[in-house]
């Protein structure tokens, strides 16, 4: 197109602007009413048209992007919802609560939950509570008391003995007219972690009274520092929320279907105490500490604010551990120490440990000392330095030292003096509150010989004896009697003192068959495992030990025995109720007095007291056995299995009873789940080998018996039974070398070498 053309357009463009510019306002609306509607009106009305289709597009930016964040946040919440209906419905997962209602004798009781430890544990390790119940209705005069804490709570390695069953004994032979329920809601490994959600519970049950004694666990228990049993957290809110997320069923199929991805060298499969954490040393200057210190303060303070809410008082302990007679766990140096300095050090170190072997104490002091000034982190150090300053004498100097190796030990499986004043200044800062302190530290410092706790209190590093735990019971007791509440109105104490030790001890049958098997489980089951075996002086201290033991078992005559079984008769005469002293003796009565039959009748009672737990119904499966009564034991061992499924060797027991009757595919299916729930269980690897075997099935003979050796390398037996197996398809090399292996493993084992000259001749 030509500009002149353009020019012209333009020119009437303008003159047609300029003739509207003089037109009126009515003149202009008629005008743009004539020429029709614009292009922007129409694309107007357009929308105005399509939003009557859509009523979603006519609403407002605002309410559209509301629109949205809800669908986002609702649809998923509606899905999960649902999924987690579906889960509960198909009756997948487990109760997660610490407590459970139950039904007694007609009656709604509470009792604990075998399964709540399933958060914080695989399954097939998973600690629990000592059985309790308790009744719903909270009757007038009855005064509810729950102790919270870990394994020195729970009173381990005996529950029978535990402060909670002597605190409960003295409070009701003082006030004979309350029902005192002393409930121990303990168990063995965890920490404040788990505690604050058992008090959660305890805290919708009416409670009176909260007692806690807790701290030995918080580096090496659950989210601690220095734990296997879950990852370390800096982030309580995230520690919390994982625990919270695990109390819904898609929380716990998640956590199944995360635990079944791991590696099986990385699964905890068997439970063995403190040497699964051996390896997890943590130094006293690592900064992890400072929120391991930060958590525990936190969860004691919501504890506390927990019970008070409920209308609760508090009764908070510092947490006592053993210092002269228990050597550090684990001592490392440094980390900044340069390899220069570490060699000085080694140096004044081995000459203090010559001037201590000599008993140049001074002199061992003055190095020890020296050693301290180069690195003053190495546990083992101090511990020798506090037995010098004991043997010269100077108490204070010893037991500052002794506290300095215990804080210095990197393997924290006591209560530092970090926790134990946490612990004090939050009873302080909370007295006001309700809030009371039993300083259990100062406590056993005033009843040991020059105030240093050793093994006159504890039987090892942390759990106290008959007489330690008495002495806690006594000053709890003496706090729990201001704190009685108004409502039980008043009464006067009985007129008469408080329980000694020895009435104590009679009424919860203290007797010396008891002390005798405590004094065996701690030698055997503790002593002599990891970490133990590394500790100072181990080998002298067992040696002792082992010839205490000795004496002890020679001193249980059959006349000390039936005195014992004696004292339990009077004990149950005056509490029927008590399931525990019908459970100690009836094992009295099995193990050693060798009369099934009366023990079949107390584990009968035991089973009536506490019908929720597996203890009644497998013990009564063993004393059916010993009787002759398979049938029967059947009956009992399957009741076991379904109260607690994960129970290893009641599988184990039950296949053993069903291979007797000749119901075969039974015991496969019961050796199969022994070794699933307990691998290191090697009696079911070798019974169910043999089955295969019977059955021709030699592949899976010899896969079950390379299982077994995988998870225990050092049984005889299994190597004999693979060799055997391997002989039998030809593979005799290594039939021999497997057999050989046996024989070292166990030399004085007749059946071994049989079989390995059978081997050697060329027989099958």
């Amino acid at each position: 197109m030509s500009r002149r053309g353009n020019k012209k357009r333009s020119r009437r463009s303008s003159s047609s602007d300029r003739k509207k510019s003089h037109l009126t306002k009515a003149e202009r609306r008629r005008h743009k009413k004539m020429r029709g509607p614009s292009k922007s009106a129409s694309a107007k009305k357009k929308k105005q048209k399509s939003a009557e289709r859509s009523p979603l597009l006519g609403l407002s930016a605002r309410r559209l992007w509301v629109f949205r964040i809800v669908a986002a946040i609702f649809v998923p919440a509606l899905f999960f919802a649902l999924l987690e209906f579906g889960l509960r419905a198909a009756s997948y997962g487990y109760r997660p609560a610490a407590i459970l209602k139950s039904r007694m004798d007609g009656k709604t009781v509470y009792c604990d939950n075998l399964r709540f430890g399933w958060r914080f544990f695989p399954p097939n390790i998973s600690r629990e509570f000592t059985p309790f119940t308790f009744a719903e209705n909270k009757a007038d005069k009855t005064c509810r008391i729950f102790v919270l804490g870990a394994s020195a709570a729970q009173g381990e390695p005996c529950p029978a003995f535990g402060f909670g069953r002597i605190l409960k004994t003295m409070l009701q032979e003082e006030y004979p007219e309350v029902n005192f329920q002393v409930i121990v809601m303990a168990m063995a490994a965890i920490n404040s972690h788990v505690v604050l959600e058992i008090a959660q519970d305890c805290a919708r049950r009416k409670p009176d009274l909260f007692v806690v004694y807790l701290g030995n666990n918080e580096v090496v228990g659950p989210y601690g520092a220095g734990t296997a049993l879950s990852p370390f957290s800096r982030h309580l809110s995230l520690i919390r929320a994982g625990i919270a997320i695990k109390c819904t069923r898609l929380g716990q199929l998640i956590a199944s279907l995360l635990e079944s991805l791991g590696s099986d060298e990385k699964k905890l499969r068997v439970w063995k105490g403190m040497e699964m954490l051996s390896h997890r040393q943590v130094r006293i200057d690592d900064p992890r500490l400072e929120t391991v210190y930060a958590h525990f303060q936190r969860n004691i303070e919501d504890i506390i604010r927990l019970g008070r809410r409920a209308g609760a008082k508090v009764v908070l302990c510092t947490v006592g551990n053993n210092l002269k007679d228990n050597a550090p766990f684990g001592s490392l140096h440094r980390g900044d120490l340069s390899s220069v300095e570490i060699e000085k050090w080694k140096a004044v170190y081995e000459k203090g440990i010559a001037d201590e072997t000599d008993g140049a104490y001074d002199n061992a002091v003055k190095s020890y000392t020296a050693a301290t000034e180069t690195d003053d982190t190495y546990a083992e150090l101090y511990y020798r330095l506090g037995r010098c300053y004991q043997a010269l004498a100077e108490y204070e100097q010893a037991r500052n030292s002794y506290v300095r190796a215990r804080d210095t030990d990197t393997l924290r499986f006591r209560a530092d003096s970090r926790i134990n004043q946490i612990i004090r200044d939050i009873a302080h800062h909370n007295e006001a509150n309700g809030v009371h302190l039993v300083d259990a530290v100062e406590l056993f410092e005033q009843n040991s010989p020059n105030r240093i706790p050793g093994s006159e209190l504890f039987l090892e590093h942390v759990h106290l004896n008959f007489h330690g735990n008495y002495l806690l019971a006594k000053a709890i007791f003496g706090q729990v009697v201001k704190l009685l509440p108004a409502r039980l109105g008043a009464f006067n104490p009985a007129e008469r003192p408080i329980l000694t030790e020895t009435e104590c001890a009679r009424r919860l049958a203290w007797t010396d068959w008891d002390r005798y098997k405590i004094a065996d489980k701690v030698v055997n089951e503790f002593l002599k495992k990891m970490p133990f075996t590394n500790q100072l002086d181990h080998d002298q201290q067992v040696g002792q030990m082992e010839q205490d033991l000795a004496a002890q078992k020679t001193s249980l005559t059959r006349q000390a025995l039936d005195d014992a079984a004696a004292q339990y008769q009077s004990a149950i005469e005056q509490n029927d109720s008590d399931w525990v002293l019908h459970e100690r003796y009836a094992t009295l009565l099995l193990e050693d007095l060798e009369d099934p039959r009366s023990a079949l009748e107390q584990y009968r009672r035991v089973a009536e007291l506490v019908p929720h737990s597996y203890l009644g119904y497998y013990n009564m499966g063993t004393a059916l056995f010993k009787l002759g009564n398979l049938p029967e034991g059947i009956v009992q061992y399957n009741k076991a299995i379904q109260t607690k499924p994960t129970y290893g060797y009641a599988h184990y027991l039950l296949a053993l009873a069903y291979r007797k009757t000749n119901e075969v595919d039974k015991a496969i299916r019961h050796y199969s789940a022994a070794i699933r729930r307990q691998p290191d269980l090697v009696p079911a690897y070798n019974d169910l080998a043999e089955i295969w075997m019977r059955q021709g099935k030699l592949d899976k003979a010899i896969d079950v018996c390379r299982r077994g050796i995988r998870l225990s390398t050092n049984n005889a037996m299994l190597h004999c039974n693979l060799g055997v197996l391997l002989n039998k398809q030809n593979h005799r090399d290594e039939a021999i070398e497997e057999i050989r292996k046996a024989a070292e493993m166990d030399p004085n084992s007749a059946r071994i070498r049989q079989v390995l000259n059978a081997v050697l001749s060329g027989r099958r």
